[in-house]
């Protein structure tokens, strides 16, 4: 069956949000909704459905009216194996000492005893490794292991895949825990994480930011990741500070490189001095150090 899409924009993270759960009740209803931030500095939000069969663009003229967004943009999509598609263009990604793969790409990974493989698969999730944020994020852990950095307690906040969890753990004998507020999310992450043979070394959860009873018996933390999006980043700022460890380590990215510096600021102004900063094409990883406490 032909699968369209239609996709529209508007201010307001609370508009988009009621916008996409009134799309949901559309006749026919979308096989999905997503709604996101648009990752350009604008403030805007997209809000798009999948349909099996044309959708009626009466329903949807309403809805953008209603809620005060422009008016959708409905796009027949080719049949494509988007799985296959993607498997085949995707090459292993190397990041000092790790490396990512795929199933397809198994005979090419490394007998070296000193690099760690990672298989995460192309159908599974945001943070295949090939993304400039993933990427950012290992280059920033191979940083810190070379430096001789030794974490007793590591979170992994919206940890989409897991990898950098489970690159964490893979480096040091620690039991990470990952978190994402998406349920699919923590159900990827669970079977990458069972894939990889690190059942015992990682821990999944489904958790709001930092907000989980696990997450906070097991703070405070000497390393902390957070591959988001600059607004949830801002958001967590000082919920991500409060559960740090005193001279942690926090690695951000998600952030466009025109983001950087206010990302940057915000977090100067909850405890932390940046240490590195480094930009993949239009991405920015920020490595940044928990301020000890001034004594009185």
């Amino acid at each position: 069956m032909t699968t369209f899409t239609a996709l529209t924009t508007l201010t307001g993270k609370d508009r988009a949000e009621a916008l996409g759960e009134a799309m949901e009740r559309v006749q026919p209803e979308p096989t999905g909704v997503g709604v996101f931030e648009v990752e350009d500095g604008s403030g805007l939000w997209e809000v798009g459905g999948y349909f099996e069969g044309a959708p009626d663009p009466a329903a949807l003229a309403l809805l953008a009216t209603a809620f005060g967004a422009r008016p959708f943009a409905v796009s027949e999509l080719p049949e494509t194996d988007w799985v296959a598609k993607v498997r085949r263009e995707l090459a292993p990604v190397e990041a000092g000492r790790f490396f990512v793969y795929g199933s397809h790409d198994a005979d090419k990974k490394p007998t070296d005893p000193d690099r760690i493989a990672l298989l995460i698969e192309a159908a599974m999730a945001f943070g295949t490794g090939h993304h400039g944020t993933t990427l950012g994020c290992l280059r920033a852990l191979d940083r810190l292991v070379v430096q001789g950095f030794a974490p007793k307690t590591i979170a992994d906040i919206g940890c989409g895949t897991a990898v950098l969890a489970m690159a964490a753990s893979a480096v040091w004998p620690v039991v990470s825990l990952a978190s994402d507020i998406d349920a699919v999310a923590v159900e990827v992450a669970q079977a990458n994480v069972d894939a990889n043979g690190m059942t015992g070394s990682v821990r999944c959860l489904e958790a709001a930011g930092v907000d989980h009873p696990e997450l906070a018996a097991a703070a405070p933390f000497d390393l902390i990741f957070a591959n988001i999006l600059k607004g949830p980043l801002i958001e967590l700022a000082p919920g991500i500070s409060s559960v740090s460890a005193p001279g942690g380590k926090l690695i951000l990215s998600g952030i466009l490189n025109e983001q950087a510096d206010e990302v940057l600021r915000v977090y100067c102004e909850n405890g932390f001095n940046p240490d590195q900063r480094e930009e993949i094409v239009e991405w920015t990883t920020l490595t940044l150090t928990k301020k000890n406490p001034v004594k009185s």
